[in-house]
């Protein structure tokens, strides 16, 4: 060891005034911002009013922060600032994590990597140590193809695996070979495709007392009538239900659920976060109902169940939502006289289809890591993260690389499994929790009053609900109050798509639709594209860069959203070498008042045969056909502009 080295590894010497530890002493209120004076709620207001009022805003209301409410789901919307006011008339019952009402998560304990998971039930579940369940997907028909990436997922992090088996999927009859090299006794298998693939893996492990807790058989009939139309017969669950049971006998925790709710279908078809947990909750006690008539005990009923919820990229909410589920189904269970070890809703999230992009789909890596966050911080048992791809098609080696290194990122780099319900004590989680819950109950009444889920969907009093959560989301995509990146701002027209084989239509069709936030865009695009020569919309600027770049900027980020090139010039002189007959005039209001009307006039004289100008209607310029600004309806416009530039395939 060098000198240096010795003289490094003594501490220095202590000043001769330096207190030693335990002389200290620790004040009983430690307060975060102890050196800064206190601000009122009150005061904080003042501030907001004058911000909210420089920016026009005159008629504000009583108190002012309603004025920044948003909403995140039916009937639900949150505020810019949550205090312990906020928190005062909350349940306090929140209870610990393991134990009803298990709002803080069905499992006892996270623990550090290489611990083992222990749920309400006492025992360890999935194949996760230390953290959630990492569960990857898997829908390709080719054997070898789908073998090698079940080796790879195995071999690089993920811990259950999620089969879709059927026609254009993995074949039903071909399970054995696909599951030939994996080892059951520590990795869970999960498989969706009705009785017949359920059927089909009750066979391949008939007889084993080995299998690794956490799989499924992935029953959800009423599912099946949401996205198809069609009624479904739930009295042969009961059935599979007793065989899944006997391979649990003498166990502690289940080794193979039967039944999946599954919440994405409603999801999918554009359900904000209440309609999703309320027509999950209907859907499971539909499925107990189903089980205790013919025969099963109700504990073992509750411990067949598993739910499927989605994840998005707004967080809160998804985090919110999971914690909102268990305290339901825990409700559900203390009023079903189920045991209290049992009532621990078994939870999958898989980050949400909606909010997923074919343009610009590498953004969906953010999108889902997020997604896969609240998923993780909810409480999530197992999570599913959809390849960056998955709109495109069959997902290659590298976005299930991505896929599940998300997850493992989180887990083993991010220690986010370290701490159960990070969020919990959190003014306004709790706030957004206790609201979702009591929103979600009030529809899953509702549902009940009508005959139950079933009878909801016949009725169409599912659709028209879930229609009008969407047709409310609908209209802050168009308007761009919600944003998406990549697709609705900061597109990218040049960019190359990955290509990715085909995937098969594995959900059925005559139910409930199927939606995404980018469809309408999206469309669109492939309007704009199918045309062949970049259909354009020419910038007419008025002065200096200086002076109009706000709103050029803003204006070409808006028509390129539909595909539209917005090559930019001084004036009107370019309008002839952009080829195109619709203009936009991009200035300041006080160079609109000194010129837009004539260069409006000069445009049309020039070839143009309609003209935008990016600022609000009450500017009522002379000659001006349109106006786009923050909050105009952005479809609306685009659509517009596609049928003034003669483009086919888009209605205006």
């Amino acid at each position: 060891m060098s000198s240096t080295d010795q003289q490094s590894s003594h501490p220095a010497p202590a000043p001769a005034d330096a207190q030693v530890p335990g002389e200290h002493e620790v004040p009983e209120d430690l307060g975060l911002a102890a050196e800064f004076p206190g601000v009122t709620r009150d005061e904080w207001r003042e501030l907001v009013a004058g911000v909210l009022r420089k920016a026009g805003r005159e008629d504000l209301p009583e108190p002012v922060e309603e004025a920044l409410r948003r909403p995140v789901a039916t009937g639900v919307t949150v505020a810019p600032l949550y205090t312990a006011a906020d928190a005062a008339d909350l349940p306090t019952a929140v209870g610990v994590p393991g134990l009803p009402p298990f709002v803080r998560g069905s499992r006892a304990s996270g623990g550090p990597a290489g611990s083992a998971e222990v749920t309400a039930s006492g025992g360890a579940e999935g194949g996760a140590p230390g953290g959630w369940d990492i569960r990857q997907r898997h829908a390709h028909p080719d054997v070898a193809v789908t073998k090698e990436a079940i080796a790879a997922d195995l071999e690089n992090g993920v811990t259950s695996l999620w089969l879709v088996v059927g026609e254009g999927a993995v074949p039903a009859d071909r399970l054995g070979d696909v599951l030939a090299d994996v080892y059951l006794d520590l990795a869970p298998v999960s498989v969706s495709g009705g009785t017949a693939a359920a059927e089909a893996f009750l066979d391949l492990v008939d007889g084993r007392d080995d299998l690794a807790p956490g799989g499924s058989l992935g029953l959800d009939p009423l599912g099946e009538h949401a996205a198809s139309g069609q009624p479904q017969d739930l009295s042969g669950l009961a059935a599979i239900a007793r065989r899944a049971a006997a391979l649990s006998a003498g166990r502690p925790r289940p080794a193979l659920r039967s039944v999946v709710v599954d919440g994405t279908v409603f999801a999918d078809a554009g359900a904000s976060a209440v309609e999703e947990l309320g027509c999950s909750l209907a859907a499971g006690v539909a499925y107990l109902r189903a089980l205790t008539e013919a025969g099963l005990g109700v504990d073992e009923a509750f411990g067949q169940l598993e739910f499927r919820y989605s994840a998005s990229a707004d967080q809160f909410t998804t985090i919110a939502a999971l914690r909102a589920a268990r305290r339901l189904w825990d409700r559900v269970g203390e009023v079903s006289g189920a045991a209290p070890e049992v009532r621990g809703q078994h939870q999958h999230a898989v980050t949400s289809s909606v909010m997923t992009t074919r343009r610009d789909p590498w953004v969906n890596m953010l999108r889902t890591t997020v997604a896969c966050f609240a998923a993780g911080v909810g409480g999530a048992d197992s999570v599913t993260v959809q390849p960056f791809d998955a709109a495109l098609g069959l997902p290659d080696s590298f976005a299930r690389r991505i896929a599940r290194n998300t997850q493992s990122l989180l887990v083993e780099e991010g220690h986010l499994a370290r701490v159960l319900d990070p969020a919990g004590g959190s003014w306004y989680v709790e706030s957004l929790t206790d609201e979702l819950a009591r929103a979600a109950w009030d529809w899953f009444t509702e549902i009940e009053r009508a005959g139950g889920l079933a009878a909801a969907l016949d009725s169409g009093l599912v659709r028209d609900r879930i229609a009008t959560a969407w047709d409310a989301r609908a209209a802050r995509l168009a308007t761009r109050a919600e944003a998406i990146t990549g697709v609705s701002e900061f597109p990218n027209l040049t960019e190359k798509l990955p290509q990715r084989q085909p995937a098969a239509e594995l959900h059925a069709t005559g139910g409930l639709p199927r939606v995404r936030a980018a469809q309408e865009f999206e469309a669109l695009r492939d309007a704009a594209d199918a045309a062949g020569d970049r259909p354009q919309v020419y910038l007419a600027t008025i002065g200096p860069i200086a002076r109009h770049t706000a709103r050029a900027s803003f204006a070409g980020n808006l028509f390129q959203a539909g595909g539209l090139a917005t090559p930019a010039g001084d004036g009107a002189g370019g309008l002839g070498d952009a080829g195109t007959t619709v203009a936009c005039i991009c200035g300041t209001d006080k160079d609109y008042a000194e010129q837009a009307a004539g260069l409006a006039a000069a445009l049309k004289d020039a070839g143009a045969t309609h003209v935008w100008l990016a600022g609000k209607p009450d500017l009522a310029v002379e000659g001006v056909d349109g106006y786009v600004y923050a909050g105009c309806d952005a479809l609306d416009v685009l659509r517009t502009v596609h049928a003034q530039l003669g483009l086919e395939g888009v209605q205006a």
